[in-house]
């Protein structure tokens, strides 16, 4: 039990952990901020693909068929 209490009491003092979260943190922030980007330009393309279809009239068959 001496030996646990020694390492998160050396674990608390070294600062490579903290250094290490922080980064992890990060690159949280920053996955979540690209998966948000791409589904918004992804939602964006499919409202465009949808508006050009219908402007174009060719029918709800060839878009389905177009967009799958």
């Amino acid at each position: 039990m001496t030996n646990l209490k020694k390492f998160f009491a050396r674990v608390r003092k070294d600062e490579n952990g903290a250094t290490m979260i922080e980064y992890s943190i990060l690159i949280a922030i920053i996955t979540a901020a690209a998966i948000g980007f791409i589904l918004g330009v992804g939602n964006y393309v499919v409202a465009a693909w949808t508006d050009l279809c219908a402007d174009l009239n060719l029918g709800a068959g060839v878009c389905a068929a177009i967009t799958s």
